[in-house]
């Protein structure tokens, strides 16, 4: 049982209406009001201000900072931005006034966490990141606080899967790169889009499965893909959620229901620049971080966009002045029979960085029939998909600045596409998921006045001295037009030898630091995921392409960089604040 304070004499207190007595680590007030003593954590709860300072009326206790009521007695808030503030035991024996240090209401984590989603609720960024400081200092497993953001996500918001949910899946994915402020930060990036997605945008419904008849088993499974692939081409997104609830329902795996739900996507070309392909495939890796019983609800939020996609092979630039679309049609005829019968792997060796440099090239006919070659003596379709990956990097990596700066997103777009192609191979490899490997590459082609002119490749300078600290690139990117200096920087840091994972770390604050757009998040965390799968060869293509990688992300970074930071400030205020730190006195 914790000791007792002496807050002083009831009489004394009456006199002066509140007092500040220290309660172990922080200041508690004592008022006493309408004949009867009452004590709060002196911190307002919104961003810490004295609340012996403030005014007390009709059992209200009021912050002048910003102006959160709370209820006296209980603690409890009339604003729900302002979080409700601890109240503490008060005794009187014999006119002495003694206060109890333990609160009535000490905050847990499962307070925390519903505190999280009143936040996800109200669009109220502060308070979202108060709960995830909260929790992550409590040790609260970091894919349990996006779960929260997941489940909110994909409910309350009619649109379906978004921006939101790809930021957050994406910096889920990442936070082995970060410390630990980074992964508070990228954490509540995700979640305050998230949010921001959502408010306003309605409660998603699930329409729910098929009546299952004894006659339905795994055999009905081809029946169902027929199903939703027709509900896909025709863009009935109703029919294919109760097709995909069924499917879910009658217990398909997680590889059956990715083959299902991609082939319908990659009928077409190129879905809505990529994002869709992107967007299924963020959707099955948060599956694998908070659990497959999630899926009716993640899932079926890809759908509500399928009513209103576009299919680059209906556009002039897919058909004029070379038309992509036929040659790419004959080349998918032939997958199936050349993935059922190819050569071994390795019996004819594929030269690999030549074919990068066939992708990159400016004769797209010849790089489709390239690519068949190249998996009919054996190479697989995932790596070939990485391929595609690391060529599409190389568009951002020689991105010239004297380009339009939107353009910096369409060479971005290829990327992603490619990476999430890449990736979900990984997962399943299928005839029909393939041709996909086919759309990212003439994506790729379809880019190349992108690098026209193509921006120098830096080479590195000085390379015995010692790396260079890690801070200096950050204070780099605190100016504009920077991209030229930080991938020089960059390389000149490999060159001397740097720790990849110091500079990883610092990329993930240089982007968490900012008020970043979408296309950011899915830059970086694509840029080191496909880092990672590089580094387990040792040959100089391997090598090349984490360069590439990470001149990539580092020039894209810099292209966007600096912002106005309102955001991850609002982080950082969640943090000072439960180091106990005093906002309102100069630093």
């Amino acid at each position: 049982m914790s000791e007792l304070i002496y807050a002083g004499s009831l009489k004394t207190l009456e006199d002066e209406g509140a007092k500040v007595i220290k309660g172990g680590s922080h200041a508690i007030a004592v008022f006493v009001h309408e004949k009867q003593v009452y004590a709060v954590d002196n911190r307002c709860p919104h961003m810490g201000f004295p609340l012996h300072t403030g005014s007390l009326c009709n059992g209200i206790l009021t912050c002048h900072w910003h102006h959160a009521r709370f209820d006296i007695k209980s603690g409890g808030t009339l604003d729900p931005w302002a979080d409700d503030v601890a109240t503490y035991p008060v005794e009187i024996k014999e006119d002495e006034v003694w206060v109890n240090p333990v609160p009535y209401n000490k905050v847990t984590v499962e307070k925390l966490r519903v505190r999280l989603r009143e936040g996800l609720e109200q669009n109220l960024s502060l308070v979202i990141a108060k709960s995830v400081v909260g929790l992550m200092e409590a040790g609260f497993p970091a894919t349990e606080i996006a779960q929260v953001g997941v489940e909110f996500g994909t409910t309350h918001h009619q649109g379906g899967w978004g921006s939101g949910l790809t930021i957050l899946t994406a910096m889920t994915n990442i936070l082995p790169k970060l410390d630990k402020t980074g992964q508070i930060l990228g954490l509540f990036q995700g979640l305050v889009h998230v949010a921001r997605e959502s408010s306003g945008r309605g409660t998603r419904f699930l329409l729910g499965p098929l009546p299952v008849s004894d006659e339905m088993n795994t055999q009905s499974f081809e029946q169902l893909s027929e199903w939703y692939r027709h509900c896909v081409e025709v863009r009935d997104s109703q029919g294919a959620e109760r097709v995909l609830l069924t499917a879910i329902e009658l217990g398909f795996s997680n590889e059956q229901l990715a083959d299902m739900m991609m082939t319908a996507i990659t009928d077409h070309f190129y879905v809505n620049t990529g994002h869709t392909v992107d967007f299924h495939n963020k959707a099955f890796e948060i599956l694998n971080q908070i659990g497959f019983e999630h899926r009716p609800y993640v899932l079926s939020s890809l759908l509500p966009g399928i009513g209103n996609i576009s299919r680059s092979e209906e556009s002039h630039s897919w058909q004029s002045p070379v038309n992509l679309v036929k040659p790419l049609m004959e080349a998918f005829q032939e997958l199936p029979d050349i993935l059922a019968n190819p050569l071994a792997q390795g019996e004819i060796d594929v030269d690999e960085a030549a074919l990068v440099k066939q992708i990159l090239s400016d004769n797209a006919l010849k790089t489709v029939n390239t690519m068949l070659d190249a998996l009919k003596t054996g190479i697989s379709p995932v790596r070939l998909a990485q391929l595609v990956a690391l060529a599409a990097a190389e568009r951002i990596s020689r991105f010239h600045v004297q380009n339009e700066f939107n353009d910096w997103i369409t060479a971005l777009h290829t990327f992603t596409h490619a990476h999430a192609v890449h990736e979900t191979l990984r997962r399943s490899t299928t005839p029909e998921l393939t041709r996909a490997v086919f759309h990212g590459a003439m994506s790729v082609y379809l880019d190349r006045f992108l690098n026209t002119p193509s921006a120098r490749r830096p080479e590195p300078k000085n390379i015995e001295a010692e790396p260079q600290n890690p801070a200096e690139l950050l204070e780099m990117m605190n100016q504009q037009q920077q991209v030229t200096e930080s991938a020089r920087w960059v390389v000149n840091y490999l060159a001397r030898g740097g720790d990849k994972g110091e500079l990883f770390n610092t990329l993930g604050h240089a982007l968490l630091r900012e008020d970043a757009e979408f296309h950011s998040f899915q830059m970086y965390e694509a840029a080191m995921v496909e880092h990672e799968r590089w580094e387990i060869e040792d040959s100089e293509l391997a090598r090349h392409a984490q360069e590439t990688l990470i001149l990539a992300v580092t020039r894209y970074l810099a292209g966007h960089a600096p912002t106005a930071r309102e955001t991850p400030h609002t982080a950082r205020i969640a943090m000072r604040l439960h180091r106990g730190e005093k906002l309102f006195e100069d630093e």
